[in-house]
């Protein structure tokens, strides 16, 4: 796919059966990846025998069952159809546009629904908070968003409202990007009252989504959006919170993904500022000023020269399962092998298209680590 819009004429293309796979009971994120590496589509997949199934490492018998009975095809017809109505593109994980920062985590989904583009994000930092954020905290959030626009840094949030709300309007206010991440479908607007920050946005930058199309916001869906939010990051910045503050599952996930946290100190008689405060005290980097932040960056960051160029290449299925291993630290190839479950002479050949791609480079002693 490569990064480029697919066709929508269901249901033949390739989205349906990305779609259908991915609607299967019991088949995650990784399980997805997993099976993609042994048949290559999602077609072949769905096509496959149980015994065929049964070869794949990982797959029990309970992941084949649900594979071989679950029949996707008129909630695949009809998300073809949504997505062609609504203007929405699929980024799957295989595409030149797929934000390669999000192989760092666990879990990345393998497909993202899109409005506007991924392209050019750059460098990118978290803004989250309050829903019920003081003026202070709205007027810090939008400075900074303004602020960190200015010197290239694309601003990740999560459209609701609030602090989330600023730093949007403040990062497009600054001439910059923002990317929202959402906790429903990208074709669902959450609140109703940002629906012309959510154009904008779309025009803007980007909106994204990883649940089908409709979704509605219930609850259960921030905390999981939130893993996406920090995932696409470099750090994690928190301008108000109180101590049970739904923003500190970001940063507990920003923690376990290895990014920087951020917090901006506030009133100590507040209890909106509780959850700051004490973040600051349990180890988050005290922001009082924009160069509190880019101090934490690579260096052209602080030039104000631009976004830095992402990585943009496409992969493989097979290359993608080696790439997110690599994400995760540097291995020798014997780990690769080991880990991947391919053998010696596709693992070699895929580092070698990936060395060719500027995706991995070779360390010595055979390891090897994303460039």
């Amino acid at each position: 796919m490569a990064g480029r819009p697919v066709p929508f004429f269901c249901p033949m293309n390739e989205a349906y059966y990305w779609f259908a796979l991915k609607s299967v009971p019991l088949v995650g994120n990784v399980t997805f990846r997993r099976l993609l590496a042994y048949f290559d589509t999602p077609q072949r997949v769905l096509a496959a025998t149980e015994s065929e199934l049964a070869a794949v490492p990982g797959i029990n018998r309970t992941v084949i069952a649900a594979i071989k009975s679950h029949d996707a095809r008129e909630f695949a017809q009809r998300e073809c159809e949504r997505v062609r109505r609504s203007g929405v593109r699929i980024v799957t994980f295989l595409a030149e546009e797929y934000p390669k920062v999000l192989f760092e985590i666990p879990d990345p989904p393998p497909l993202l629904y899109v409005k506007g583009s991924l392209g050019g994000i750059g460098s990118a930092i978290a803004v989250v908070g309050s829903r019920r954020a003081s003026t202070y905290g709205l007027l810090t959030t939008g400075r900074l968003a303004r602020e960190l626009a200015g010197h290239g840094i694309t601003v990740i949030s999560g459209m609701a409202r609030g602090i989330d709300t600023a730093a949007h309007r403040g990062a497009l206010d600054g001439d910059g990007r923002s990317v929202g991440v959402l906790g429903c479908g990208v074709d669902v607007v959450y609140p109703p009252e940002n629906r012309r920050l959510f154009d904008e946005m779309a025009e803007k930058g980007a909106l994204v989504s990883e649940f089908p199309m409709g979704t509605l916001p219930l609850s259960e869906n921030f905390p999981r959006r939130n893993r996406i939010i920090s995932g696409m990051s470099r750090g994690v910045l928190v301008v108000e919170a109180m101590e049970n503050s739904g923003s500190l599952i970001t940063v507990q996930y920003a923690l376990e993904q290895g990014r920087e946290v951020f917090a901006v100190p506030g009133n100590i008689t507040s209890a909106g500022s509780r959850g700051t405060n004490r973040l600051i005290r349990e180890g988050a980097k005290l922001v009082a000023g924009v160069e509190d932040i880019l101090d934490e960056l690579p260096h052209r960051q602080r030039t104000g020269a631009g976004h830095a160029e992402t990585a943009r290449f496409d992969l493989t299925p097979q290359e993608a399962v080696a790439y997110a291993l690599l994400a995760e630290a540097p291995l020798h190839i014997d780990d690769i092998i080991v880990k991947s479950a391919l053998t010696v002479g596709e693992v070699s050949a895929i580092l070698l298209r990936l060395e060719l791609k500027g995706a991995v480079m070779q360390l010595p002693g055979k390891y090897f680590t994303i460039a």
